[in-house]
């Protein structure tokens, strides 16, 4: 497969409330065609969010459904990248990427954390949101990639590992 330059054109998802930021690295050719994050059918993202959050009649099935929820948890959603040159939907064969510009969701609603998905994603974040995200108090955590290529992580230790993120929203509800 040779390498395309994509360019993201899937809006991020927040509002005033938002107080975690999910980030992953660019959309796969499947979000781009359903025009959603994590819209492969094998992609584990939205069966670990269901989990997390209670929701075991699996409710987050389509893209309104998934931005409701997303906004009432108080969770924004976007990408590391505006765009890159990548092969299929493999975060390992990127090259020359851009970032987005995250102040577009930092300078709107009170991110306390933002939240990885997958190494590359976390990798990209610090390279070019680092130094940012340290000025603003902003802490990152790295989180696994649910895709179904991480075939080593069975959907209940991605739900364990996920558990920081459920638990910093509740710690920001006790405060």
């Amino acid at each position: 497969m040779e390498a395309q330059r994509v360019i993201h054109t899937i809006d991020p998802v927040f509002d005033g409330r938002s107080r975690v930021l999910v980030l992953g690295t660019m959309p796969s050719p499947a979000s781009r065609q359903v025009g959603f994050y994590y819209g492969h059918p094998q992609n584990r993202f939205w069966r670990v969010m269901e989990r997390l959050f209670g929701r075991a009649d699996h409710t987050l099935q389509d893209n309104d459904d998934r931005i409701a929820f997303l906004l009432s948890e108080r969770i924004a959603l976007w990408d590391v990248l505006a765009s890159c040159s990548i092969e299929g939907a493999s975060d390992a064969s990127i090259a020359d990427p851009a970032p987005n510009d995250l102040t577009r969701i930092l300078d709107a609603a009170p991110i306390k954390r933002v939240f990885t998905t997958g190494g590359t994603a976390s990798k990209l974040c610090r390279r070019f949101d680092g130094a940012p995200l340290r000025e603003r108090g902003i802490e990152h955590i790295a989180l696994p990639s649910t895709s179904a290529a991480n075939a080593r992580m069975r959907l209940d230790d991605l739900v364990a590992a996920y558990r920081p993120l459920s638990d910093a929203l509740r710690e920001d509800d006790a405060r």
